[in-house]
């Protein structure tokens, strides 16, 4: 069963997944979609549309803008913004008051299992990567290839993470897990899980 709080704002016209959880002063919006066990914090914005996988986390304050898609087990840190205008302006060139006919909305996708920080900004159209972790306080202007760590402003990859979230250590031309001993292959910017044999 869900729970959604007093003082959230759901529209009728959102799905929310069995065993979601909505708390206060949230707002979701018509059409979006949360999957099963999602959890959307205090004061949290999702968009129109916005498309949430199963077992993922938007964090107090988050504002996820439509079209935003996230895949299951997303975790959106404490006052992120995903973004959708590449070109914002309040006025037209012609100085009236821009409506959503007058602009596009780009989104951000998040694949499974990828993390974003606190306070972390995603400039759309980005795609952050299977995995993946963005540090807190990072801005996002360039998608994010799986398992990668990226940090500063603009981000940049500072290493690689694991499923478990840990950075891997490098152990020869292998990078490891510390927590859960996985092994992957860098080649060309992109990793690779080794599967042990049996």
């Amino acid at each position: 069963m869900s729970y959604i709080a007093e003082t959230a704002d759901v529209s009728p016209e959102a799905v929310i997944g069995e065993g979601s959880k909505i708390w206060h002063l949230a707002q979701v919006r018509e059409e979006a979609t949360l999957g099963e066990n999602c959890i959307v914090g205090r004061g949290a914005y999702v968009g129109t549309g916005v498309r949430i996988g199963a077992n993922s986390k938007i964090q107090n304050y988050a504002l996820v803008y439509e079209p935003a898609v996230l895949g299951d087990g997303v975790f959106i840190g404490p006052a992120v913004v995903l973004t959708n205008d590449t070109y914002p302006r309040s006025i037209t060139p012609d100085g009236d008051l821009k409506s959503a006919h007058d602009w596009v909305p780009v989104g951000v996708t998040i694949e499974r299992g990828a993390a974003v920080g606190a306070r972390a900004v995603c400039v759309a159209p980005v795609t952050i990567g299977a995995w993946a972790t963005v540090a807190a306080g990072a801005v996002v202007t360039k998608d994010v290839p799986p398992h990668a760590l990226v940090a500063g402003v603009p981000a940049r990859r500072i290493g690689w993470v694991g499923r478990a979230g840990e950075p891997l250590r490098a152990e020869g031309d292998l990078w490891v897990c510390p927590q859960t001993g996985e092994r992957y292959k860098e080649l060309d910017e992109t990793l690779t899980r080794v599967e042990v044999d049996a």
